[in-house]
């Protein structure tokens, strides 16, 4: 009985070895006869019950080489059919057949020019600064020095969010209670990088901002913002015109002329709008200039003292300026977009136009 049992053994792993496989189904037949939940050495291990204790070790080793030499020719027959079928699939290929070409993707036109400005102003030293869009009432309206009663606080310009809805005074700096809503501007990046740094601080802040407007081919409900902040000792409005200068030349040309005319920003005084000069060459122009001839691009100013104090700098030691301009605004007049809704419409008719643009 003992020889038998071990015979038995032996003849299965003659069998294992002798064992070819031409297709996939015969080598599942293979998987399935040796190593299934049903295979045929499952029942070797019940004769060890009618072997003597010194047997027992060695047929047990025996039972684990055949089932190691199952799996290793059930892979070594798996692997010689998938090469079969690769060798059979490559030979009907024409290798002189042109290729298929892969379709090509293209960047949004508001990606393409978010990161033409971010380049701009990183080589000239900012970094890039980013803050939450669902802000509090304090960063987005309090910190910025925006007045309990200026109307851009109304329900009609901004979307709240959640509980705490504007009623009274808001708390300090966005403690328990405060109202929360979409962030109107990218301001609340200034604030909360003033807040836990000291200067000198060289930021632009670029995303996404949202207000309660009508949705037209000159405005949306949500669109891009990139704003800048510059606070260090003895900081001008002469260095802040220097910057805007040289972004204006490198965004839109060396021949780029600007002008600053003043305007009111409740964060910034002085504040100004810039225009560049656009021209009055085409019909075109003189519709977007309004006959004028210039472009406002851009709101800026120097950052108002009181805004220091509440982010905690200085404003006996530090001055510093900031500005901000409308991405989608950048993005249709350097591509003659005429529509803004074009922008958030996924049209891939409209996309594809600047697939060749990097």
């Amino acid at each position: 009985m003992t020889n038998q049992a071990f015979e038995k053994v032996r003849e299965l792993m003659r069998e294992m070895e002798a064992a070819t496989a031409a297709t996939p189904e015969a080598v599942e037949a293979f998987r399935i006869r040796y190593l299934g939940t049903k295979n045929v050495l499952k029942p070797l291990m019940g004769e060890m019950r009618n072997l003597t204790n010194e047997e027992k070790p060695a047929f047990g080793q025996l039972v684990n080489e055949a089932k190691d030499l199952a799996q290793a020719k059930f892979d070594a027959l798996h692997a010689a059919t998938q090469e079969q079928a690769g060798a059979g699939a490559g030979a009907d290929l024409d290798l002189s057949a042109p290729a298929e070409p892969l379709p090509l993707g293209s960047r949004h036109p508001v990606a393409l020019t978010m990161r033409r400005i971010v380049a701009i102003f990183e080589r000239i030293g900012f970094t890039v600064a980013e803050g939450p869009e669902v802000e509090d009432d304090w960063h987005n309206f309090s910190a910025m020095n925006t007045p309990e009663d200026h109307p851009a606080r109304d329900m009609q310009d901004t979307f709240y969010v959640g509980e705490g809805l504007p009623a009274g005074p808001p708390p300090p700096h966005g403690g328990a209670g405060a109202a929360m809503l979409l962030r109107t501007h990218t301001s609340p990046v200034q604030a909360r990088t003033m807040e836990s740094q000291q200067p000198p601080i060289r930021i632009i802040a670029p995303g996404r901002v949202y207000r309660n407007e009508t949705i037209s081919a000159r405005s949306h409900a949500q669109f891009h913002q990139v704003e800048g902040l510059y606070v260090a000792e003895k900081v001008s409005f002469a260095d802040m015109k220097a910057t805007l200068l040289h972004f204006a030349r490198e965004m839109y040309g060396d021949q780029t002329r600007i002008r600053l005319r003043p305007s009111y920003f409740p964060f910034t005084e002085p504040s100004a709008e810039m225009d560049i000069w656009w021209g009055l060459e085409t019909e075109h122009d003189h519709r977007i200039t309004k006959g004028t001839g210039w472009l406002e691009i851009l709101g800026c100013g120097m950052v108002d003292p009181q805004v220091l104090s509440n982010c905690g700098i200085d404003p006996e030691k530090y001055t510093g300026y900031a500005f901000g301009m409308g991405i989608e605004r950048q993005a249709m007049l350097l591509y003659n977009i005429t529509d803004i809704r074009l922008l958030f419409e996924n049209d891939v008719r409209f996309l594809r136009q600047f697939r060749s643009v990097l």
